[in-house]
C-alpha cells in the first residue's frame, strides 16, 4: 500500500544543502583555517556572497532560520557596522582579481533595513569586492516591511531577483504560524519590483503546516500562479522544535501526518506542472525560460545552502552571524550569537566557530549526493573522470544498492545509477545511503517528504 511505502521511505533525512551536513561541522575549523583557505583563492576565481541579517520585526513560528525579533532599529545599525568590519577583514585576504558573480541577502528579514542603509551596505560590498557587471543580486523580502522608498533602494542596488515568502494564504493557517499576510500585499510586492525592472520573482510556499489540507494548499498555489512568478519553491515544513524552540508555539495536533503531507505535495506539484512550470529537483518549479530551468536542463544546476541554484561560483563566502561559507577546501560557519559575532569582527577577527575540511572520500560522496539531489542520477563514467580510482569502492556501494533494492526506488544500467520516478520524491532518503556520517552523532532531521 502507498501509505506503507511513504512511511518506510519518508522518514527523517537531511536536506543535503551540503555534505557533510551542518550537524557534523566541528570546532576544529577556526578563523586561522578560514584565513588560509581564503588566501588560497586564485585570481579570476568567482565568488558568491551571502549576507545574513538575523532580525525580523515579528517571529514566524514555522521559521527554521537563525533570527530573532526586534522592534528597535538600533541593533541593526550596530550590526551593519560590524558587518563592514568583517567585509574589510575578508576582502584583505581574498585576491582582488576574484570576481563576484552573485550576492544574496537573507535572514531574517533583509527588507527591515532602511533604504539608506540598504544602499550603504551595497556600497560597502562594492568598494571591497570586484563585482561582475551582470552579477545576480537576490533579496529575501517580507511584504510587511516594504515601502516605496525601500523598493527604490532595492532597485538602486541592482536587485535582479526578488524572493517573496508566501507560505500559505489561508487565514487559519497564517494565524497558527504567526504569519499574517494578505494576497493583496503579496501581489503589490510583485507589481512593485517588476515595475522597477526586476527580471525574476520567486515565491516560497509551504505544505505540512498546521490546519493545511491538500485543498487549501492547492488554493494557495492557484493564487500564487495568478502572480505568474518565474520560480516557485514548494517546501515541506520542517518541524524541528528541539532545534528551534519557537516552533513549540505550533500545535502539533494540527499538523498533517506523513501521508497527508505527501498528498499535499503531490497535488501542488501536479497543479504547477499542468500550469507550464518545469519540476526541478525535489521542491522547485520554474518557467522554462528561467535560468534555473535552463541550468537543470543543461546539467549545470548546483545545490548549496540557498537550495537549488544556477550559481556556479568557485566559493560561497558567508558574512554575518551564523552564516555558512563553502570553499574548495570545505565549510565554515560564523558565530551565531550576534553579540559575540560583533565583538570578534570589531577586533578584526574571523568569527568562525566550526566547520569541516573535506577528505577525498567526502568530495566523492558530496558529488554523488549533489547529482542525485539535482538530477536524480549519476554516471559512473562522470565520477571516475572526476575522481579516478578513489571512487571505486563507493561506486561498488551504488551498484549493490541498486541490485538489492526491492522497492523499485533505484535502477542501474549502462553505467548509470538512476532514481526511478517512484523513488524521486524520496531522493533525500536515497542520498542518505551514500552519507558516511548519517546516523552518527546526535543529529536529528526533518521528514524526507
Amino acid at each position: 500500500m502507498q501509505k506503507d511505502f511513504v512511511r518506510k521511505h519518508g522518514g527523517p533525512a537531511p536536506r543535503y544543502t551540503s555534505y557533510p551536513t551542518a550537524p557534523h561541522f566541528h570546532a576544529g575549523i577556526d578563523g586561522e583555517t578560514y584565513a588560509r583557505w581564503l588566501r588560497g583563492l586564485k585570481p579570476g576565481q568567482t565568488l558568491s556572497l551571502y549576507i545574513h541579517i538575523p532580525w525580523c520585526d515579528r517571529l514566524c513560528w514555522f521559521c527554521g532560520c537563525n533570527t530573532k525579533q526586534t522592534l528597535r532599529y538600533d541593533p541593526l545599525k550596530t550590526y551593519l557596522s560590524a558587518l563592514e568590519n568583517e567585509m574589510e577583514t575578508i576582502s584583505g585576504l581574498v585576491d582582488p582579481k576574484c570576481r563576484v558573480t552573485a550576492l544574496h541577502l537573507g535572514g531574517g528579514s533583509p527588507t527591515m533595513l532602511r533604504p539608506d542603509d540598504m544602499v550603504a551596505l551595497n556600497q560597502m560590498l562594492r568598494s571591497r569586492f570586484s563585482f561582475d557587471a551582470n552579477a545576480e543580486i537576490s533579496v529575501e523580502m517580507d511584504p510587511n516591511d516594504l515601502t516605496a522608498e525601500k523598493y527604490d533602494a532595492l532597485a538602486e542596488i541592482g536587485m535582479t531577483r526578488a524572493s517573496i515568502g508566501v507560505q500559505d494564504f489561508d487565514e487559519k493557517v497564517q494565524k497558527a504560524i504567526n504569519r499574517e499576510q494578505t494576497f493583496e500585499q503579496t501581489r503589490d510586492v510583485v507589481e512593485q519590483v517588476r515595475a522597477r525592472g526586476v527580471r525574476s520573482v520567486n515565491c516560497d510556499v509551504l505544505y505540512g503546516l498546521p490546519h493545511q489540507t491538500r485543498q487549501s494548499v492547492d488554493q494557495t498555489i492557484k493564487q500564487v500562479l495568478s502572480l505568474a512568478p518565474d520560480r516557485i519553491a514548494l517546501f515541506g515544513y520542517a518541524h524541528v522544535p528541539w532545534m528551534k524552540t519557537h516552533q513549540k508555539m505550533i500545535d502539533e495536533a494540527a499538523l498533517p501526518d506523513l501521508t497527508e503531507r505527501f498528498a499535499q505535495m503531490n497535488r501542488a506539484a501536479s497543479t504547477l506542472t499542468s500550469s507550464g512550470y518545469t519540476a526541478i529537483g525535489i521542491d522547485h518549479f520554474a518557467l522554462p525560460g528561467d535560468s534555473l530551468a535552463i541550468a537543470a536542463a543543461s546539467g549545470s544546476m548546483r545545490r548549496n545552502f540557498q537550495g537549488y541554484t544556477s550559481d556556479t561560483a568557485d566559493a560561497l563566502i558567508g558574512m554575518g552571524a551564523s552564516s555558512i561559507g563553502q570553499l574548495p577546501q570545505g565549510y565554515v560557519q560564523n558565530q551565531p550569537s550576534t553579540g559575540e559575532y560583533q565583538r570578534q569582527v570589531n577586533l578584526g577577527q574571523l568569527p568562525v566557530v566550526r566547520g569541516f575540511e573535506l577528505s577525498e572520500e567526502d568530495r566523492i560522496r558530496a558529488r554523488i549526493i549533489e547529482l542525485l539531489m539535482c538530477d536524480f542520477a549519476f554516471s559512473f563514467a562522470t565520477i571516475r573522470h572526476e575522481f579516478g580510482g578513489a571512487a571505486e569502492s563507493i561506486l561498488d556501494e551504488a551498484e549493490y544498492l541498486a541490485t538489492s533494492d526491492t522497492d523499485g526506488m533505484v535502477e542501474f544500467s549502462g553505467g548509470l545509477f538512476q532514481i526511478t520516478p517512484k523513488g524521486q520524491p524520496f531522493v533525500r532518503s536515497v542520498a542518505s545511503a551514500f552519507d558516511g556520517y548519517f546516523g552518527t552523532g546526535v543529529a536529528r532531521h526533518s521528514l524526507a517528504v
